[in-house]
């Protein structure tokens, strides 16, 4: 069955009423047992098509469930979450799973890429998983937007923490996704490095058109961001 993309482009006199993704009164509660933790309570977020926002908070806040929920990978226990004016809620598993091959990409803490592979390979491979076709010119032009030439041909297991980041942005940038996540992509990181990488997320949004929610317990990080949600008790306050 063809599922049709989440995403469709404004026309330039359509008023864009919807978020790239909302939250609506989201509750997640885990139970084991007769024991219950309420991760997330109510939750309201929005946030706009081609924005960087980061979602700020400690360990514990809720900011892993609601990278979750948004991604498509576990559902809530009450409320909404919609992504581009359509609910997540209602997409059935074979939709969801378009949803996540389609139009979400993280990027982990880690880079989460195949370390016998090349940086090139690795964009490449994670194309063709998501269906793309023609793949060379948008790998290459992706490497290239990250300050990549050169580097194209290392395994990806011989690069520096931040050159791999910059891959798994990269392969973000080349399936052209609408959404991306970046789950603390700067915890293992230097200063220096830490900066080249939120640089390449920001361009991701400039060059790219992507919506990027940087997942951060870090200020320094969280001031990247066009805006700073931050989670306290599995809620939002806006900075």
């Amino acid at each position: 069955m063809e599922v049709k993309s989440l995403y469709r482009e404004p026309e330039q006199s359509e008023e864009i009423s919807f978020g790239a993704l909302e939250f609506h009164d989201v509750f997640k509660i885990y139970r084991s047992g007769p024991a219950e933790t309420v991760a997330l309570r109510g939750l309201e977020l929005r946030v706009e098509p081609r924005e960087l926002v980061a979602l700020f908070g400690p360990s514990g806040s809720g900011k892993s469930t609601a990278l979750q929920l948004a991604a498509g990978l576990d559902e809530p226990s009450a409320g909404e979450v919609r992504v581009f004016g359509r609910s997540l809620t209602r997409l059935d598993e074979t939709e969801l799973a378009e949803y996540r091959a389609r139009e979400v990409a993280i990027v982990f803490q880690s880079a989460n890429l195949w370390s016998t592979l090349s940086a090139r390979e690795n964009v490449a491979l994670t194309l063709h998983l998501s269906g793309r076709k023609r793949l060379d010119d948008a790998v290459e032009r992706a490497l290239d937007a990250f300050g990549l030439r050169g580097r194209e041909r290392q395994r990806a297991g011989s690069l520096s923490g931040g050159e791999q980041q910059r891959v798994a942005i990269a392969a973000a940038a080349a399936r052209e996704v609408p959404l991306v996540f970046a789950d603390e992509p700067t915890a293992e990181l230097d200063e220096r490095n830490e900066g080249i990488v939120l640089e390449a997320l920001q361009r991701l949004r400039d060059d790219f058109g992507s919506t990027v929610i940087l997942v951060t317990h870090s200020s320094r990080v969280a001031e990247a961001a066009d805006r700073v949600l931050e989670l306290r008790d599995g809620a939002s306050c806006e900075q």
